[in-house]
């Protein structure tokens, strides 16, 4: 037997925005669906039912007219399903290529992360969210993109505009101006460079898009790089302070990883585990399909919420701790089926392989401060907004 999509109202946006996995508990023992008034949408936040949906695109479309990514950033691959996903993938391929990535990526991450790094050993305390995090992930997104080199803090300030724009589902009024203006902001940017681009073939994402066969259109260059910005900046941003705030909280871990540096692949798997950058994504369904006992009606739009599902107990044991020494077992941070994100092995040589350990290499004594705790925010993005440490000059 199967039930209609129950309903929540006595829920706090704010709740969400400070810490959802209260939430997305109830969530889970309520029903497989559940319908949440102040976000405006259907979530699903069990692991194996993501699982099942990211197996099933035909009853469950990324497709979506409605969603708020395609309002904001136009209609991206991230947003297609079957043949168009596939060429739109394939259009940026030559850019995330292994050989790619460990020949021509990794000396450029290596040396962006050195200069920050030789910049904060300076000093004997900062905020690692604007001195390392945010530079770091916008400096390295800047140059596989292939822009012109601009101030780290534009690009920055894009990605979060679009990425609130994409997560609007309060309907801020200012939250949707900001988004729209910055998606302009990109357009001009592309077409300062795109004919370069076109010229000069190079492993930039840009130069793959312009110089693919066929070559991808205009209207979805635009789309796509927005899209990138958004994930590919505040992913690896989120990464880097996330696992760094799960080492400092837990120091017996800390000395664990850095005496076995073979363990820093797990911290940041475990990591993004903890704490899912990328939270939550939608869905349309695209006929009425029971899921686990609750009905969804054709047309339904839904979240999958992967930052619960991966703190689901059924799936992880002590699911709220952050524990290096899990046991292996995939999650879902970085998506999954055809929709696995493209930049997963970027983020984890930037964070888990260059910055993250050069970070506790060069820093001596890195530690919290306690007067200044840290601050993480966010559900549909998530991840440390204030990361303030101090270390022994």
């Amino acid at each position: 037997m199967t039930s209609a999509v129950p309903v929540v109202t006595n829920i706090a946006y704010q709740d969400l925005l400070d810490d959802p996995y209260p939430v997305f508990r109830r969530l889970r023992e309520m029903a497989s669906a559940v319908y949440v008034e102040p976000a405006k949408l259907t979530l699903v936040t069990r692991f194996d039912d993501i699982v099942r949906i990211e197996r099933d695109p035909a009853t469950y479309s990324a497709d979506n007219p409605s969603s708020l990514v395609n309002k904001v950033m136009g209609p991206t691959f991230m947003r297609k399903d079957g043949a168009e996903h596939a060429i739109g993938r394939k259009a940026i391929e030559p850019s995330f290529r292994p050989a790619t990535i460990k020949e021509h990526w990794a000396p450029k991450f290596t040396a962006i992360a050195q200069a920050l790094i030789d910049d904060l050993s300076a000093a004997d305390e900062a905020d690692l969210f604007g001195a390392l995090a945010a530079p770091m992930a916008s400096l390295s997104l800047m140059a596989m993109i292939g822009f012109r080199d601009m101030p780290w803090q534009t690009l920055a300030d894009w990605s979060q505009a679009l990425i609130d724009g994409a997560g609007n589902y309060a309907a801020d009024a200012e939250v949707e101006r900001k988004a729209m203006q910055a998606s302009a902001d990109v357009d001009a940017a592309i077409d300062a460079v795109l004919d370069d681009h076109r010229s000069n073939p190079n492993p930039s994402i840009l130069s793959s898009m312009i110089n693919a066969d066929p070559p991808m259109p205009i209207e979805g260059i635009r789309a796509n790089i927005k899209v990138i910005i958004g994930g590919g900046l505040n992913e690896p941003r989120d990464a880097i302070l996330t696992l760094v705030l799960g080492l400092l909280q837990d120091p017996a871990q800390k000395d664990s990883v850095l005496a076995k540096p073979e363990l820093w692949p797990a911290a940041l798997e475990e990591a993004v585990r903890w704490i899912s950058p990328i939270g939550m994504y939608p869905r349309r369904v695209t006929r009425d399909v029971d899921l686990s006992g609750t009905t969804l009606p054709e047309g339904l739009q839904i979240g999958l919420c992967v930052g619960a599902a991966n703190r689901d107990a059924n799936r992880f044991a002590e699911s709220d701790r952050f524990d290096v020494t899990r046991p292996k077992k995939s999650h879902l941070a970085f998506g999954a089926g055809p929709h696995f994100c493209a930049g997963t092995w970027v983020s984890r040589l930037t964070v888990g392989k260059i910055v993250v350990p050069m970070l506790f290499d060069r820093l001596r004594n890195l530690r919290l401060r306690e007067e200044a705790p840290p601050v993480v925010r966010g559900w549909v993005f998530r991840g440390p907004v204030s990361l303030p440490v101090r270390w022994d000059a």
